[in-house]
């Protein structure tokens, strides 16, 4: 496989991440290439529902043919992803990488269990296009450090990375002669 991930820019791309199968063949075959049948035996599905999703990930450029083998006089084929991830290109329509991302890890989310870990942080910021460039680059990094290699034996967990602009409008300025107390608990406009 591929050490750099996959930059995805078009929009068949995103189309055929928007299938929650498709998306979850992509990530079974990050454990290792496969063929149809072990792909079929995994999911619970049919050879033909599971031969037309792979023909349409290799259609959108995220699959590739990774081997063949011989069986019982016939040839079976390997499949593998193109690239070691997905990352969205800069050009992408705008939104469209995020929401696939995200809808895709919702899709996948499992109930949490006791005493497995589990974070979800949601910040919202106001800050420069500079400092945003700056944060990228931190994401970029974590992302990078925070990818182990996969243990055989492992839990599967989803990271998702992601610094978008947001559609929160900004308050008008608080006006010049009213007092404001921040208490603890509660906030108080006085004037």
């Amino acid at each position: 496989m591929d050490e750099k991930p996959l930059v995805l820019r078009s929009p068949e791309q995103f189309k055929a991440l928007g299938h929650p199968l498709r998306h979850r063949l992509l990530t079974m075959l990050r454990q290792r290439p496969a063929t149809l049948a072990q792909l079929t035996e995994a999911l619970g599905s049919t050879k033909g529902t599971v031969g037309y999703h792979v023909r349409v990930l290799q259609e959108a450029g995220l699959l590739r043919l990774s081997g063949t083998r011989t069986v019982r006089g016939g040839t079976e084929q390997y499949y593998a992803p193109v690239g070691s991830g997905l990352r969205v290109h800069a050009d992408a329509e705008p939104g469209m990488g995020t929401r696939v991302m995200i809808s895709t890890a919702l899709e996948e989310m499992l109930p949490s269990a006791p005493g497995q870990p589990e974070l979800t942080v949601l910040r919202h910021l106001r800050i420069s296009p500079e400092r945003a460039g700056e944060l990228v680059g931190l994401v970029e990094r974590l992302g990078r450090e925070a990818t182990p290699p996969d243990e055989p034996d492992g839990l599967a967990y989803t990271l998702l990375l992601s610094l978008h602009r947001a559609d929160v409008p900004a308050l008008p300025p608080e006006p010049a002669d009213s007092e404001f107390s921040d208490n603890s608990d509660t906030c108080e406009r006085k004037g």
